[in-house]
C-alpha cells in the first residue's frame, strides 16, 4: 500500500505562521502535521506501507530532505512531486502520477483525526466524513439505504448532506482513479476554476464503483490559527500518558505546569505558570509568565507574557502584557520597553 499526500497550499489562512515554514510542517505537541497525520494512518492501515509520496510547492530541499525522512522512520520509500501550479485536489494527485498503483490512502495534509478503523477491502473505495454545522464550505456525500456513497458534491450552495469529506480516502485501485482525472483534464472539466477530485469519484461511481463510508471519532482542523491551538490542546489530551513534561534537558524553576503539556528539548522555564493545553518548542525561554492553550514554537523568548489561545512562531520575541496574540516567526513584540519609554 502507498500514501499519497497533497500539501502545496500556500497555508494563507494561518499566516504569519506559514511565511517562512509550510503548514503541514508546524508542531503539533511537538510533532510536524504531517508527521503525524502518516503516523496515525500507517498505524490503522493494518498492512506495510512500502511507499510516501508527499505533494509539496516549492519549499526547498531542506523540507523535501525532511519529508523523505519522516517517511523512511515509517519503514516506507519517501517521494516528493513538486505542484507548480494550484489548480486543484485531483491536480495535485495527478502530479504524483508516477506513484499511483496499486491500493493507494490519499490523505490531505491540513487535518488530523482520531479514529479505529479497518480498511474496507470489499469496497473500490473509502471515503471518510464528519457531520458538520456548514455543509456549504466543503465536499460531501449522500448515502443511500445501505451507506454506500450516492452523490458527491462540491461545497453545495443548498443543503444535500452534512457528512463532509475531511480529506481522506482509500482507493483498491490507483490506476481507476487516474484514468478519471486524467479524463477531467483532458476535457478541462473544472468546478469553481480547478480540477476537482470530487469529479473523478462521481465519474467512477457512474460507473458502478461502490464506495463506502469511514467515520472519524474526531477531526481536527489546522486551517487558522485557532483552529490550530484548539486542535494542539486536543492531541495534547489525547496523548496526555505519552506527553514528556520534563525532558533532562530541560531547565524548570519555580514554575507549576499543569498538563497536559509539551516541554521541548532544552526548554527553559523560570517562574512561570504553564498549561493546560501548551506546547513548548526545543530551545525555548519563558520567564515570569502565565501561558494556557497555546503553541509556542522553537527558538522563542517570552518575557512577563499573560497569554491565552495564541500562537508563536520561530525564533520571536515577546515581552508584554495579557493578550491573544498570532506572532510570527522572527518577529518582536515588546510592551515592556514602551511603557517604559512613556
Amino acid at each position: 500500500m502507498k500514501i499519497i499526500v497533497p500539501m502545496a497550499g500556500r497555508g494563507s489562512r494561518l499566516r504569519p505562521h506559514t511565511l517562512t515554514v509550510p503548514k503541514p510542517l508546524i508542531p503539533i505537541a511537538g510533532k510536524p502535521i504531517v508527521q503525524r497525520l502518516v503516523e496515525d494512518i500507517t498505524k490503522v492501515a493494518g498492512e506495510k506501507i512500502d511507499e510516501i509520496a508527499f505533494i509539496i510547492g516549492d519549499f526547498g530541499p531542506e523540507v523535501e530532505a525532511s519529508l523523505i525522512k519522516i517517511a523512511e522512520k515509517l519503514g516506507a520509500k519517501g517521494t516528493v512531486y513538486t505542484q507548480d501550479e494550484p489548480l486543484g485536489t485531483a491536480h495535485a494527485i495527478k502530479c504524483a502520477e508516477a506513484s499511483m498503483q496499486g491500493d493507494v490512502v490519499v490523505a490531505f495534509a491540513d487535518t488530523l483525526f482520531k479514529a479505529d478503523f479497518v480498511l474496507d477491502k470489499n469496497s473500490d473505495g473509502v471515503i471518510w466524513v464528519k457531520k458538520v454545522d456548514d455543509p456549504s464550505a466543503f465536499g460531501v456525500v449522500k448515502l443511500d439505504d445501505y451507506g454506500f456513497i450516492t452523490d458527491f458534491v462540491e461545497k453545495p450552495k443548498t443543503f444535500v448532506s452534512d457528512l463532509a469529506i475531511i480529506g481522506i480516502y482509500y482507493f483498491n485501485s490507483a490506476e481507476k482513479l487516474m484514468s478519471e482525472i486524467n479524463y477531467i483534464m483532458d476535457n478541462d472539466i473544472k468546478v469553481g476554476g480547478e480540477y476537482q477530485l470530487t469529479t473523478a469519484l462521481e465519474n467512477l461511481r457512474q460507473k458502478g464503483a461502490k464506495f463506502s463510508l469511514g467515520k472519524v471519532d474526531d477531526w481536527m482542523d489546522c486551517g487558522n490559527k485557532n483552529s490550530t491551538v484548539e486542535t494542539n490542546g486536543k492531541v495534547l489530551e489525547y496523548e496526555r500518558e505519552n506527553v514528556a513534561i520534563f525532558p533532562d534537558s530541560s531547565k524548570i524553576e519555580n514554575c507549576m505546569i499543569i498538563p497536559p503539556c509539551f516541554i521541548g528539548e532544552n526548554v527553559q522555564l523560570y517562574n512561570s505558570k504553564i498549561g493546560p493545553g501548551v506546547s513548548i518548542g526545543n530551545n525555548t525561554k519563558v520567564i515570569n509568565s502565565n501561558i494556557d492553550n497555546s503553541l509556542i514554537q522553537e527558538n522563542t523568548v517570552i518575557d512577563h507574557g499573560n497569554l491565552s489561545n495564541s500562537m508563536i512562531g520561530n525564533s520571536a520575541e515577546y515581552y508584554g502584557v495579557s493578550r491573544e496574540i498570532s506572532l510570527g516567526d522572527f518577529s518582536v513584540l515588546d510592551f515592556v520597553s514602551n511603557k517604559r519609554n512613556n
